[in-house]
């Protein structure tokens, strides 16, 4: 297993230590550019539905992973669905901030 980081390799001995690796990068992403209680419910409940969906559809026979590793599917699974619910939810923030912010200038200027 490995992470390319730049110009850097990193070599993993097993899924456990990138699955480690991964939770502790995700949430160092959460106490960088987020910090609220709502956002790190936000990564937990889409790292835990976004899981269960992929487990259902492997249990299924719709998707299926060369080599699992817990409960159907990989472990580091969870961590990449938190770090993208962090994203997402930074973005839909933005976006509700600059729709106010356009909203506001615009009654300002009727």
């Amino acid at each position: 297993f490995a992470l390319t980081l730049l110009p850097q390799k990193v070599d993993f001995a097993n899924n456990m230590q990138l699955s480690l690796t991964l939770a502790a990068l995700s949430i160092g992403l959460w106490w960088t550019f987020d910090r609220s209680r709502s956002g790190l419910g936000l990564g937990i409940g889409i790292a835990f539905f976004a899981t269960l969906v992929s487990q259902l559809l492997v249990y299924n026979g719709v998707y299926q992973y060369t080599s699992p590793d817990f409960l159907y599917v990989r472990s580091w699974l969870p961590c990449i669905f938190f770090a993208g619910g962090i994203t997402m939810g930074n973005i839909g923030r933005q976006l509700e901030m600059y729709e106010r912010k356009t909203l506001t200038e615009k009654s300002h200027l009727d």
